[in-house]
């Protein structure tokens, strides 16, 4: 009798883990996902203030906007000479 009174019981946890345990791992695999897609979500609002930042700036901030066409399209006033520098090679020892 109890031989069979554990057969009963193997085949109970056999039977409870063919049932909840596929969905629990379901579950962990989208758990894993809904937080990874928060964090891509967090940095893409902080990447949108910023670029928020930068066009406000250049609607509003003339100076902002002269270093941006400066930096980006190498730009220069009337009469200025531009210097471009070479990077020296390191000192040997």
């Amino acid at each position: 009798m109890a031989k069979i009174g554990s057969a009963k019981l193997y085949i109970g946890i056999a039977i409870f883990l063919i049932i909840f345990v596929p969905p629990f791992a379901k579950y962990q695999e989208l758990r894993y996902k809904n937080q990874k897609l928060a964090e891509r979500i967090d940095a893409l609002k902080a990447e949108n203030m910023l670029l928020e930042q930068q066009k406000k700036s250049l609607e509003t901030d003339i100076v902002y906007v002269e270093k941006r066409a400066r930096d980006k399209m190498g730009l220069i006033r009337k009469g200025e000479i531009v210097m471009r520098g070479t990077p020296s090679k390191p000192a040997k020892k």
